[in-house]
């Protein structure tokens, strides 16, 4: 809600109603695609263009999908909201779940059904957090004086406080470091439109290599 809160504040300012951070959220529902797009409004970007950028920002969500595929095969009629709302914050909520067989309360083991209906409320609510956010914003920017310096760090501190949860929980520091000294090599010596896919592709590829090799030492 607090980065929704941010992103509504930065599209007021922009000079834009704040009824198009309610359409935003609710269709398109990309954080960093939708601060991106206040950018590229501004700028005047053509659709082309603006979709190419949208790309790249978000291939990210590639590798969430591929990594949610088992869990998502089983949701039945959720399958298909559960992908549209896989953002970041969501896809760090529902890929730490145990397993089902794993997953009891008092009564005994939870159905493939109630997972699913679980993760369908934790995406629901995601999102319901994220559009309440962004119109508060909006509205706040639209009748209140702000001042909006430092507003856009709050998506980088969000990524941030993500990546330090996945941390503790994966305890593989490796899988970081890598991912770091790639992204800031990239940013250095590509093109910023290049620079985000080619630090995904290297570090992935990397990390590949580096589990891989980590496995054959444990089975030796």
């Amino acid at each position: 809600m607090a980065i929704g809160i941010a992103f509504g504040l930065l599209l007021v300012e922009a000079g834009y109603a704040w009824r198009l951070s309610l359409a935003m959220s609710i269709v398109m529902y990309a954080g960093a695609g939708q601060y991106i797009a206040v950018g590229l409004f501004s700028a005047g970007a053509g659709l082309t263009e603006a979709a190419l950028v949208q790309l790249v920002v978000n291939a990210r969500h590639a590798a969430y999908g591929f990594s949610m595929l088992q869990r998502f095969e089983k949701t039945g009629p959720f399958k298909w909201y559960l992908i549209f709302a896989l953002t970041d914050e969501t896809f760090a909520l529902l890929s730490s779940l145990p397993e089902v067989e794993s997953m009891k309360d008092g009564l005994g083991k939870h159905t493939e059904s109630e997972r699913a209906w679980f993760m369908f409320f934790v995406a629901l609510l995601d999102q319901f957090y994220w559009v309440a956010g962004s119109v508060i914003g909006a509205v706040a920017g639209s009748l209140l004086p702000f001042d909006f310096g430092g507003v856009g760090f709050a998506l980088t501190s969000l990524f941030i406080v993500l990546m330090l949860e996945q941390m503790l929980k994966t305890r593989k520091p490796t899988i970081f470091i890598v991912s770091a000294f790639t992204a800031v090599g990239t940013v250095a010596f590509f093109p910023a439109r290049a620079s985000l896919l080619l630090g995904m592709a290297i570090s992935l590829t990397a990390i590949y290599f580096i589990e891989k090799n980590v496995e054959k030492r444990k089975v030796r």
